[in-house]
């Protein structure tokens, strides 16, 4: 008996130990084990910096308006730009219908604009894009959300190989990116809406987005 509640203490410890570093780490090992936030859950309040560098804050309480929060993996992503590229026209209709929009990759402030500009070059029309860019260059609000995953030192050095620099992209060394993500939130800082996919080539359709903002907006009271 003595040898069973021996062992059992031990698992118990060593279990604990398990889910204390678990609690501790607020980053997933890959990309498809990421657990984001939830509809009907509250966000975090989480500050972000603009392309000027000024910080942006967000408080739950403070919600003034209900707005989109769209993560990407930054302006040197392909699939990043077509995307950005895309939700111009939802943008434009989100706006219209009282919702501010913004867009948050780890790209440090300075690299922001590339984004954008990178995004209108690939769109390959003369429409300027006119997006509210933030930079989570730290990525805590990425961890926050439950979304923010390591790249494999492996995949890091490919990367310097194609010209892609995540160490000079954010000014730090964490190696995280989001998953791609797109947030609706409420006045009363409750997730509406969320699109999470593991795979950064399928992203969400702005027609979807579109929907799934006027059906938040019928559920309001006049």
């Amino acid at each position: 008996m003595k040898t069973i509640t021996t062992f059992a203490l031990a698992v118990g410890l060593a279990l604990a130990a398990i889910a204390n570093q678990t609690l501790a780490k607020d980053y997933f090992d890959q990309a498809d084990q990421v657990t984001p936030l939830l509809p009907g859950m509250a966000i975090p309040a989480f500050t972000a910096q603009t392309p000027a560098g000024e910080t942006v804050v967000f408080a739950p309480e403070q919600i003034e308006k209900p707005f989109v929060l769209t993560f990407y993996r930054g302006g040197w992503c392909p699939y990043c730009r077509a995307h950005l590229g895309e939700m111009r026209l939802a943008e434009a209709e989100l706006v219209k219908l009282g919702f501010d929009v913004y867009f948050m990759s780890p790209d440090q402030p300075s690299f922001l604009a590339e984004s954008i500009q990178l995004a209108q070059q690939q769109a390959a029309d003369e429409e300027k894009f006119d997006y509210q860019l933030l930079s989570d260059a730290d990525m805590s609000v990425a961890r926050a959300f439950r979304i923010a995953f390591k790249v494999e030192d492996e995949l890091v050095e490919k990367y310097k190989q194609w010209n892609i620099d995540l160490e000079k992209a954010s000014g730090h060394d964490h190696h995280l990116l989001p998953a791609p993500a797109v947030f609706l939130v409420g006045t009363d800082g409750v997730i509406q809406f969320q699109y999470v996919n593991p795979d950064y080539k399928i992203r969400l359709a702005p027609a979807i987005l579109l929907a799934a903002a006027k059906d938040y907006l019928k559920r309001q009271p006049n």
